[in-house]
């Protein structure tokens, strides 16, 4: 529901950045030919499509050959985890999640569209449909719904976020590629009403079988299996684990800069 440039969002953080780190490059990601585009994209443009044209223009960006280091919000951060995943050329260096649903969500209660009908349109073909291969097709907020009461149909029929969580067998170069980061920083926003639950921020979800109890990511299967890498990881001291107070990405500009900034430097 936002746009690369958009100056009251990326477009205040791309010129935080600059203004605190004097001549790094910025690349704010656009995923379309407009800003009008991007905003639609970010609804029904197909995640992997999504992940596919980024890795093209990181490829083609000379000024990136070397590393880069990435900074993703919301779904835009798990999408980016994709990208570490599935595209190594040029390195990501840094991962840095700013409420990234990693382990998907369970629950739409504060669509981030500007048009009420369209969030209770897309709340009701989730209800209805979230696995039906149309849905998820077209409808990107499926292609990250996780149900831990059909973790069977999840496995089956998510196109996106069952795939780079490895649910359906070990790709060892996803497994491999997330590896080679330095660090991966998950921001979890402590009082976060968007995502649900708050804790695939970072990445832990509902135990199987219900939508209650929660569990976090070192007692998940993905992290004793290590299907990804992350139980590795995690013992080298690459995953950081930040909470910030407030709601979903709201913060402060002095939290930012003394607590994101010091990754990019």
């Amino acid at each position: 529901g936002d746009s690369c440039c958009n100056p009251l969002s990326m477009g205040y953080v791309q010129k935080l950045v600059q203004k605190n780190i004097p001549g790094i490059y910025v690349l704010s990601l656009k995923i379309g030919n407009s800003l009008v585009q991007d905003v639609e994209n970010s609804f029904f443009l197909n995640a992997n499509a999504q992940v596919r044209q980024v890795c093209h223009q990181l490829a083609t960006d000379p000024r990136l050959s070397g590393g880069y280091n990435a900074m993703g919000f919301s779904q835009g951060a798990q999408f980016l985890r994709a990208v570490a995943q599935r595209c190594p050329s040029p390195p990501m260096l840094n991962l840095i999640s700013i409420g990234g649903q990693h382990q998907g969500v369970y629950g739409f209660p504060r669509c981030p569209g500007e048009s009420s009908h369209l969030c209770d349109w897309i709340r009701k073909t989730l209800d209805l449909g979230a696995y039906t291969q149309a849905v998820q097709e077209h409808l990107v907020q499926a292609e990250y719904w996780h149900d831990p009461l059909k973790e069977e149909d999840y496995r089956k029929n998510s196109i996106f976020l069952a795939d780079i969580n490895q649910e359906r067998g070990i790709n060892e170069t996803y497994k491999k590629n997330l590896m080679a980061l330095k660090k991966f920083v998950m921001v979890k926003f402590l009082n976060d009403t968007m995502v649900d639950p708050p804790i695939s921020e970072w990445f832990g979800f509902y135990k199987s079988g219900q939508a209650k109890e929660t569990i976090p990511l070192q007692e998940t299967s993905l992290y004793k299996e290590d299907r990804l890498g992350l139980q590795e990881m995690d013992k080298a001291g690459k995953l950081v684990f930040l909470g910030v107070k407030g709601d979903h990405l709201h913060f402060s500009e002095e939290w930012f800069d003394t607590t994101i900034l010091p990754f990019l430097q």
